[in-house]
């Protein structure tokens, strides 16, 4: 990858760590060079992602996750101890490693808190019956609020994100996130009031 044709390297024929200069400018706030960046070594950062995850869905948004964490860490990135590529595919790998035990760890949780709740009390007929009418109405006044409202609520509720996260996965201003869960959780109380 040529940036700007600038070089890099301690001597006149060591190789030129593109990827390294490209960190160095992201460090700096350059833009064009994380467009540049991106553009380059996204699709093989994607490939490892999901050799890890599989779920091509989860791999979007680890992919983003990972772009994320270099324009915000690129000043971290240290040339004398490696090439800016390995560095890349470390922050990736690591972060798809991560979401696979998160994922295996909620999973654990799960499994725990149902097997605990079914010793607890078997549940009768009537209560899953309600329980299930109760999700459906839940499901369908969801299906009713904007797309924007829906996506926050459905992030934050469904996905665990924050709303920082949400954020940055969906390239909102923060404030923006935050008056679309407000709006959709109060449009969400009167389409539920409604329906009863």
């Amino acid at each position: 990858m040529v940036i700007d044709g600038a070089e890099v390297g301690e001597h006149d024929d060591a190789p030129i760590d593109h990827v390294a200069v490209a960190l160095a400018r992201i460090a700096d706030g350059d833009e064009a060079a994380f467009a540049r960046l991106y553009d380059t070594l996204s699709p093989r950062v994607f490939a490892l992602i999901v050799r890890v995850l599989v779920d091509r869905a989860q791999s979007e948004e680890v992919l983003q996750e990972v772009f994320l964490e270099i324009w915000q860490t690129a000043s971290r990135f240290a040339p004398k101890k490696g090439q800016g590529r390995t560095w890349v595919l470390t922050i990736a790998h690591r972060r798809a490693i991560d979401r696979v035990r998160s994922a295996q760890a909620s999973s654990d949780r799960d499994a725990r808190a149902g097997r605990r709740e079914l010793a607890a009390h078997a549940a009768g007929t009537d209560e899953v019956v309600e329980s299930r009418i109760e999700a459906e109405r839940v499901a369908a006044a969801l299906s009713r609020l904007p797309d924007a409202q829906r996506e926050a609520l459905t992030l934050a509720y469904y996905g665990g994100y924050t709303q920082t996260e949400i954020s940055a996965l969906t390239r909102a201003p923060l404030g923006t996130v935050k008056t679309r869960m407000r709006d959709g959780l109060s449009r969400l109380r009167q389409e539920l009031e409604g329906a009863r």
